[in-house]
C-alpha cells in the first residue's frame, strides 16, 4: 500500500511546524532530561525531528533514521502522546510509528547510508538541516538508544 503525502509542508523552517509553545515544552523536557543539551539546542532538537518526521511522512517506504540527537528529540516527543498525534495528523495524515530495529540488525547499507538517505529526504522535502545535530554516523553496535537503529513508519506501516 502507498500514502500519498497530498498537503505540501510549505516552509523551509521545520520550528515553524511545531510553534513556538509546543516547542517550548518539549525543549524544557529535553534539558530536563539531559542536562548536558542547552535551551537553545534543544529546541533546534525539536525542529530538526519536526523536518524528520515531516520528511518520512512523505517517502514512507525509505527507511529513515534519526540522529542521535533528533532521536533525543523523537523520544521526549512520543512521551507527549496528545501533542504527537496531533502532529503526526498534521503533516502525515497518520500516525508517526516510532520502529526500533532488533539489537544487531543493520539498518539498510549501515548507519552512514541511511544518514545519507535521511537528510537527502529532508532536503527534498523542502527543510534547512542543522549540520551540527547530524554528525557522520558511528559504526553501529549494540547501543542502549536507538541511533540508527529507530527508523519512521516504513513502507506506509499504519
Amino acid at each position: 500500500m502507498t500514502i500519498a503525502f497530498d498537503r505540501p509542508v510549505g516552509t523551509t523552517n521545520p520550528a515553524e511546524l511545531v510553534g513556538p509553545e509546543m516547542t517550548q515544552r518539549l525543549s524544557a523536557r529535553i534539558v530536563k532530561d539531559h542536562p548536558e543539551i542547552d535551551h537553545a539546542t534543544a529546541r533546534r532538537i525539536i525542529a530538526q525531528t519536526a523536518a524528520f518526521l515531516a520528511a518520512g511522512a512523505q517517502r514512507p517506504g525509505l527507511e529513515l533514521s534519526p540522529s542521535k540527537l533528533v532521536d533525543i528529540g523523537w523520544h521526549t516527543w512520543i512521551l507527549h502522546t496528545v501533542d504527537y498525534a496531533v502532529f503526526c495528523e498534521q503533516v502525515a495524515g497518520r500516525f508517526i510509528h516510532h520502529v526500533p530495529t532488533e539489537d544487531g540488525e543493520p539498518v539498510d547499507g549501515g548507519p552512514e547510508a541511511a544518514r545519507e538517505r535521511t537528510l537527502a529526504t529532508i532536503s527534498e522535502a523542502g527543510f534547512a538541516i542543522d549540520a551540527d545535530l547530524w554528525p557522520a554516523a558511528a559504526k553501529m553496535g549494540k547501543c542502549t538508544q536507538c541511533h540508527a537503529g529507530c527508523t519512521d513508519s516504513p513502507k506506509g506501516k499504519k
